[in-house]
């Protein structure tokens, strides 16, 4: 994403139907999870990718691929990329890397593509942000749409009883000198992450909303998509899901 001053407007209203596109699209956001573990979701793509089977050169769709590092390290492994992202800003970055095999466009994941993908992943809870139920079910039938035949799709998860269960109401995290004053609670069927700060005598409010989907609920959605479900998982090394105690919930279906 640009680091751009326009880039970082605030954001006021908690319930705005699209807090993603105000908060993904600031420097903030990618400072506030700078230090994400990378290794470990290459690691995650390195297993995925082999359990998957996939032929080399491949056509994959990294769905909600923010600046694209993922997309990045799928094309090293040798496939065929295409990065999506709602996000400009995160698609003009993520452009810097492009090649013969690598691309990047600015899409809705509630759209399908014309062209079809051998494997589509959609990775790291970037899923379920929408306002509207129907939005998610539409999101999951754009993707059926968008597989080849023979292709597969994924959907990495948290695992939302694990989530809830270990929720840390408050904390302070301190990152390049700025305090990040982050509050998580439940409500209304979701999962809430406000963030506050304050930058070069500015003040911030962003919030975060993720729609609490469970296992059940995604195979709910899936039966009305038609779609099959292949295979679950519960961490980066694909060991088996457990409903309470693991970290991840991982989709694998066609």
């Amino acid at each position: 994403m640009s680091d751009a001053p326009n880039s970082s407007t605030p954001n006021q209203d908690r319930n705005t139907e699209n807090w993603f596109t105000s908060w993904f699209d600031t420097p903030y956001y990618h400072i506030l999870y700078k230090d994400r573990n990378y290794r470990e979701a290459q690691i995650f793509m390195d297993n995925l990718t082999h359990y998957l089977n996939l032929p080399e050169k491949a056509k994959v769709l990294d769905l909600a691929c923010g600046k694209g590092r993922h997309s990045i390290y799928l094309n090293q492994l040798g496939f065929n990329v295409l990065g999506a992202d709602l996000s400009e800003n995160s698609i003009a970055e993520a452009n810097k890397n492009s090649n013969e095999h690598l691309h990047f466009k600015v899409h809705d994941m509630r759209e399908p593509f014309e062209e079809k993908f051998d494997a589509i992943f959609n990775l790291f809870t970037s899923f379920g942000y929408f306002e509207s139920d129907d939005d998610n079910l539409t999101t999951l039938k754009a993707i059926k749409e968008s597989l080849s035949e023979y292709g597969f799709a994924v959907i990495d998860f948290m695992n939302v009883n694990q989530v809830i269960e270990t929720l840390v109401p408050q904390e302070v995290k301190t990152v390049d000198g700025i305090d990040f004053h982050i509050k998580r609670y439940v409500e209304d069927g979701h999962i809430f992450k406000e963030i506050d700060f304050e930058d070069q005598g500015r003040k911030f409010h962003f919030t975060e909303k993720v729609k609490a989907l469970t296992l059940k609920d995604f195979q709910d959605l899936m039966n009305e998509a038609g779609i099959y479900l292949l295979d679950i998982f519960g961490d980066y090394k694909l060991k088996k899901f457990h409903k309470t105690e693991s970290e991840r919930l991982i989709m694998i279906f066609k």
